[in-house]
């Protein structure tokens, strides 16, 4: 085939392999450069009034304006088996905290209904910001009362803005840790496994991770734009190493086969490039665009997903289409190098092993098409029921961390002795005059009506005043929530009636969490709509038919759905939670839903375009409908099954995290990437477009405009033994 009618991914391979050192010193020069520049800039994380949307988000925005700083407060409680016996512990670690130099206000013992629980309230002296990295003496001297006083029947529980916020970094930097250390090695043995050989396995899994650090770099950059969340860097690297691996598996698998075949090692590259690498192109493309629908969510947590993800796949899309053949064409045949024997005689039986398992599980699934279509939709959508209930919250500490960690039982002791402490909810006022008539008047008809227990702040150089209002219970659950909406009825009604440019919102972490949720609720259809638009026309325009566009959206939808019902299943209903170091928490993270839809909905796109586009390839050839799906299928059963072995490995890795969100995450995609990478991609799309017959390759007559691309991979026969082409000669 002349280089004019390659396709691109094609003209990009022979390219890089004919221009082997400029691609791979580029690429390393790349990665370098991303780092360096992206290390020296910096990132810049969001701030509180970034993060939030609505009424609360007002409210931060208002104090930010001012220049007031909340100071991080803390709660020590106390407890002593009689009434009163605190005093003396109490004493003693007031002081110590005061000569600590960390902490200021430290007010008087607040005792409880009964008398045997006090609370100790103090603020930690300088900036919020930094109030977590100087918690740690505050921490030790509570820890040293604790030891002191558990011989004589005393219990100390502390918990506050600043301790919270620092076992929240620590726990976020070990669970990343472990996950990088935990998931690489995985995914390099299930390449071992798969290819058995030591720089076979190593090619895209170092590919990967270069990805990852290059993607890393241009997230900083990018951050000076779009503010990040902290956690935006763990789901890069979740999403880097599974993708990365999986483009570099998919294209390397193609060449191998190929060679397996009897193709010159230039042939081989060429036809790889011209289809593998065709297909990770379709695919990349199609998982960033569906991506890019998370910036309709309204939500920044989201768009940081959705630029770090698009950052992260077109970096690992890139280097599979041009560093990948450079790489294959310099080292030839020394890919093989580091044969494991036993692995690599178990592959010698046949290039093909995997494809003859997957005929003989094919076998069935064509001649009664019909029974496995019905039968696998039924499963999918068994596992799918539970999400019919699905309850989704932000998860309050307890059911984040697990209602045994020690964070966990210090809230919940605080907040059953002292009810709504921890976490009050927020008026915040702003007026053109603070210390005004009308402003006056506003405030106190919001501390009336705010009621029992409410304190108020006033800024009167700032004309901003702040009312705390406690919550009933823990400050999270319904009572709370009923509470929280009965005041901001109350707040809107006095702000419709004041006069004199005064505002005021309702703020707090309750009230966050509460336009969060609603926020999401809002921004789920717009964001679904346009990934199931986007899949489709790219679908449509790659294949040039309908039925394939409609039956792929069809297919991933049901993967999502039952990604959803064994998540609700998992931690809302507790089935099972327990076998993954789990419990019970009785809702979903109330992002998640969004996250996965939109992450599944471009991972099952590089299963689906490869194995489609090897369908289409044989069908090009010649090949009847059930001829093409038995061939493309089986010639695709290892890379695919190796990618998918190893995206679950990763999400599986992120299912034993300390944190709920993380192991939500990690098992709603590990499930979902299995069942799409089996009951999927190995029965229900076979029988389906078995039953579809040539409906499926169908162009409507008002689509023929549509320009044809070919599936088909070159049909050169090799060459007859030859000294190696000149690109490939070290």
């Amino acid at each position: 085939m002349s280089a004019k009618g390659r396709n691109l991914a094609a003209r990009l391979g022979v390219w890089s392999a004919h221009h082997r050192k400029t691609a791979i010193l580029g690429w390393l020069l790349f990665v370098v450069l991303a780092t360096v520049i992206g290390g020296a800039t910096g990132t810049v994380t969001a701030t509180d009034d970034e993060m939030g949307v609505g009424d609360s988000a007002r409210a931060t925005k208002i104090l930010d304006d001012a220049g007031i700083d909340e100071p991080a407060g803390e709660l020590v409680m106390v407890g002593a088996k009689s009434a009163e016996g605190w005093k003396g512990a109490a004493a003693d670690l007031s002081q110590a905290l005061r000569d600590t130099g960390k902490v200021e206000k430290v007010q008087p013992p607040l005792p409880s209904e009964d008398g045997k629980e006090a609370l100790l309230r103090f603020q930690m002296k300088g900036e919020s910001d930094d109030a977590a990295d100087q918690v740690q003496p505050v921490l030790d001297a509570v820890a040293k009362a604790k030891d002191a006083g558990a011989g004589r029947g005393i219990s100390i529980h502390q918990f506050g803005d600043a301790s919270s916020e620092k076992h929240l970094n620590d726990l976020l930097s070990d669970d990343l840790k472990k996950a990088e250390f935990t998931a690489v090695p995985l995914a390099l043995g299930i390449l071992l496994v798969a290819f058995g050989a030591v720089v076979a396995a190593l090619l895209p899994v170092g590919l990967a991770l270069t990805a990852c650090v290059a993607a890393f770099g241009l997230l900083s950059l990018a951050s000076h734009s779009l503010h990040i969340f902290e956690t935006t860097y763990s789901v890069m690297f979740l999403m880097g190493l599974a993708v990365g691996v999986d483009y570099c598996l998919f294209y390397l698998r193609r060449e191998r086969d190929e060679r397996a075949a009897g193709r010159d090692a230039e042939t081989a590259l060429r036809i790889a490039a011209a289809t593998s690498g065709r297909a990770v192109l379709v695919s990349g493309l199609t998982v960033m665009v569906a991506m890019a629908g998370m910036f309709l969510s309204g939500l920044l947590l989201f768009k940081g997903f959705a630029v770090a993800t698009i950052l992260v796949v077109c970096v690992a899309m890139l280097g599979s289409v041009t560093v990948l053949p450079a790489l294959l064409a310099w080292l030839g045949d020394r890919i093989d190098a580091g044969r494991i024997p036993f692995l690599n005689r178990r592959s010698k039986k046949g290039a093909h092993a995997s494809g003859s398992v997957a005929g003989s599980l094919l076998k069935p699934v064509l001649a009664k098409p019909k029974f496995f279509a019905v039968a696998a939709t039924v499963l999918l959508l068994a596992l799918a029921a539970p999400a019919v209930g699905m309850k989704t919250e932000q998860l309050g500490l307890e059911k984040q961390f697990g209602s045994d960690a020690p964070l966990s039982v210090s809230f919940k002791a605080i907040t059953e002795e002292f009810p709504g402490g921890p976490a009050p909810a927020r008026i915040v006022v702003k007026a053109d005059d603070i210390t005004s008539a009308p402003a006056r008047d506003t405030l106190r008809t919001l501390e009336q009506r705010a009621g029992k227990g409410a304190e108020v702040t006033v800024h009167t150089r700032q004309d901003v005043a702040e009312i705390a209002v406690p919550l009933p219970g823990t400050g999270t659950g319904p009572e709370a929530k009923k509470a929280l909406a009965d005041l901001r009825d109350e707040v809107r009604e006095v702000r419709a009636g004041s006069s004199g440019g005064v505002e005021a919102y309702v703020g707090g972490d309750l009230a966050e969490s509460e336009d969060f949720s609603d926020q999401l609720s809002k921004g789920i259809v717009p964001v679904f709509l346009f990934i199931a638009a986007v899949t489709f026309l790219l679908m449509l325009f790659s294949f040039r038919s309908v039925v394939i566009a409609v039956t792929s959206i069809a297919l991933n939808l049901l993967s999502v759905g039952a990604a959803y019902g064994v998540m609700t299943a998992v931690f809302q209903h507790g089935w099972g939670a327990s076998l993954i170091g789990s419990e019970k928490v009785g809702a979903i993270e109330n992002w998640m839903p969004l996250f996965v839809l939109v992450v599944l909905f471009g991972l099952s796109m590089d299963y689906h375009v490869f194995v489609v586009s090897r369908i289409r390839e044989a069908r090009d050839r010649g090949l009847g409908n059930r001829d093409a799906i038995r061939e493309g299928i089986t010639r695709t059963a290892g890379a695919v099954t190796g990618a998918a072995v190893i995206m679950v490995a990763v999400f599986a890795v992120f299912g034993t995290l300390s944190m709920q969100d993380m192991q939500q995450m990690g098992v709603g995609l590990g499930v979902a990437v299995l069942l799409d990478a089996t009951v999927v991609r190995m029965v229900l799309l076979p029988s389906l477009m078995t039953l579809l017959g040539e409906r499926n390759w169908h162009t409507p007559r008002y689509l023929r405009w549509l320009p044809h691309v070919s599936h088909e991979a070159e049909a050169e026969t090799p060459a007859p033994a030859a000294p190696a082409p000149t690109w490939q000669r070290v």
